[in-house]
């Protein structure tokens, strides 16, 4: 099969390009200089196009998609006008607006886009099984170090209006996880957020969402971004205790392998296995959360 990469934006791509390797012929769109040349000494076998109409006129069985937030709505648009499934890398929108931008565009084939945290695909997680009706609360804490940003290293995933800091970017893997965990009828309670390893930043480097569920059960997004540690956790109270999953390690470990296999299965005609109805609820409760820090 052939599989097209449309931006590398952020580090995610080239970590797909590894997975996708063995299954697929790749070929590459970035208008980035310095990005693409970091990507062809990785995949030297790819190829190298100049625009995404030549991406699509490759006709790929499916595209991998990561471009800066405000652009996602455009460029999905001409992926899904030729009726590809298409994996949007983290966060597809990470404001009120771009989200309102991007409601319609996937309303025209939501079987089509898969949008999600790798996290989501985790092995360990997939593997947490608790009742429903014994979960009193919820809580996860990301830990992933974001002083590269402070650097000036990808500006637009700092500013809040454009890919929303790391409340949305970091913050995105905590709320995924619960939406997973109990799904999508949630609201956002409150949100903060405070620079305290990294002066420089535009927007915050620690942050908090609070979110409820319709059937009151509450729930707490730690983001810690000033860190030596990169971990993942999640834990589920109960009258018993606690149910806790931490995720850390490579790429089996976090998800990325078991997230390019659900894109490969959307490839060969599945639909996508993360409903819309949650994806909007995760980018819903970020984007809520952004505006009010």
């Amino acid at each position: 099969m052939r599989i097209a990469l449309a931006g590398l934006a952020t580090s995610h791509p080239y970590t797909d390009a590894r997975a996708l390797r063995g299954d697929a012929e790749l070929v590459v769109w970035e208008p980035d200089p310095q990005r693409l040349a970091r990507f062809r000494d990785e995949q030297p076998d790819a190829t190298v196009v100049p625009d995404l109409a030549a991406l699509l006129a490759t006709r790929p069985d499916g595209v991998v998609l990561t471009v800066p937030t405000p652009q996602v709505p455009e460029t999905l648009a001409q992926v899904l006008d030729h009726r590809l499934p298409c994996f949007v890398n983290k966060p597809a929108a990470a404001t009120t607006d771009q989200l309102a931008r991007l409601e319609p565009v996937v309303s025209r084939a939501p079987e089509l886009v898969l949008s999600s945290s790798v996290l989501r695909f985790a092995p360990d997680f997939v593997a947490l099984d608790v009742p429903d009706e014994e979960v009193l609360a919820v809580r996860a804490t990301i830990r992933h170090d974001v002083g590269v940003w402070a650097t000036g290293y990808n500006p637009w995933q700092v500013d809040p209006a454009v890919g929303g800091g790391a409340l949305v970017m970091m913050g995105l893997h905590g709320v995924e996880l619960m939406v997973a965990l109990r799904g999508p009828a949630v609201r956002l309670v409150g949100a903060g957020g405070a620079t305290r390893g990294y002066p420089t930043l535009p927007s915050e480097d620690t942050a908090v969402l609070t979110v409820q569920w319709d059937d009151g059960v509450p729930g707490t997004v730690e983001v810690i971004g000033v860190t030596s540690d990169e971990a993942y956790e999640i834990t589920v109270h109960t009258r018993d205790g606690e149910r806790r999953v931490a995720l850390r390690g490579g790429p089996e470990e976090l998800g990325y392998r078991a997230t390019i296999d659900a894109f490969l299965d959307m490839v060969r005609g599945a639909p996508s296995p993360v409903p819309w109805a949650q994806t909007r609820a995760v980018l819903t409760l970020l984007a809520q959360a952004r505006a009010l820090v």
